[in-house]
């Protein structure tokens, strides 16, 4: 049974930004296509998880604790405030493991998916990162990731993001992916420009009419980002689906 929280996350979801929606929309596509009836997944960097909210599935996050004065001015990481809340909010996220990706202690072969959200770009081993995505996914299993679009994105000015370690083309990271796993597809995704940044802006109004106002920016960037597929400009994200055989 949902929570509160839950239910009012899901209620609100329709008027949230576009990239909340299109990876929504992605796991639960996923999950669905999973042969299990509550697939197990692992949200790697999640914190909150706020993706899978809702979802018919089984949540492990993953997820350094927060330390270092980088962490907290980014909000990175997770603290004990964190779990609590994952503890009292959420229904299907079952586990918190503490630890770095990269030297997972989890077994092999546990999970029917992994979800990786803006993640790769701040780990310094991105080829470890991956080995250790493809050695916990069984056999059939998926890992959706997603990641600045490094062709037409820059980590500089007045966005410059001081964990964000390097950004990825889409070729260079689908060859990344293209080494560990049997199918991987990358594509562009979520058009840029004053929708989208408006419509970020949702979680910090504080009027009905900002809220509004976000509200309907984001719905205008759903609007403009269902066809960006191949559109190297413009474009904030890449998203990457990777299978494994069965």
């Amino acid at each position: 049974m949902l929570t509160r929280y839950e239910v009012v996350r899901v209620l609100a979801s329709p008027v949230f930004p576009a990239f909340d929606a299109r990876v929504r929309r992605d796991v639960r596509r996923l999950a669905r296509r999973s042969p299990a009836r509550r697939p197990e997944v692992l949200d790697v960097g999640a914190r909150t998880s706020p993706f899978t909210v809702g979802l018919p599935v089984r949540v492990t996050v993953l997820d350094l604790p927060r330390e270092s004065e980088v962490q907290r001015s980014l909000k990175l990481g997770v603290t004990d405030d964190i779990v609590d809340q994952l503890q009292r909010r959420r229904s299907n996220v079952e586990r918190v493991v503490l630890e770095d990706m990269t030297r997972t202690a989890e077994p092999d072969a546990r999970y029917d998916g992994v979800l990786a959200v803006e993640v790769i770009e701040h780990v310094p081993d991105d080829d470890a990162f991956v080995t250790q995505l493809r050695r916990v996914v069984r056999p059939g299993g998926w890992v959706y990731l997603t990641t600045p679009n490094g062709d037409y994105v820059r980590n500089e000015g007045p966005d410059h993001n001081p964990d964000h370690l390097r950004l990825y083309g889409r070729d260079e990271l689908a060859g990344l992916l293209g080494r560990h796993f049997d199918e991987v597809h990358v594509e562009y995704a979520i058009h840029t420009g004053p929708h989208r940044w408006h419509g970020q802006r949702l979680s910090v109004a504080r009027t009905p009419l900002a809220f509004g106002r976000a509200a309907w920016a984001n719905v205008r960037n759903r609007i403009e980002s269902r066809t960006v597929g191949d559109q190297t400009r413009r474009t904030a994200n890449l998203i990457a689906v990777c299978r494994v055989d069965a």
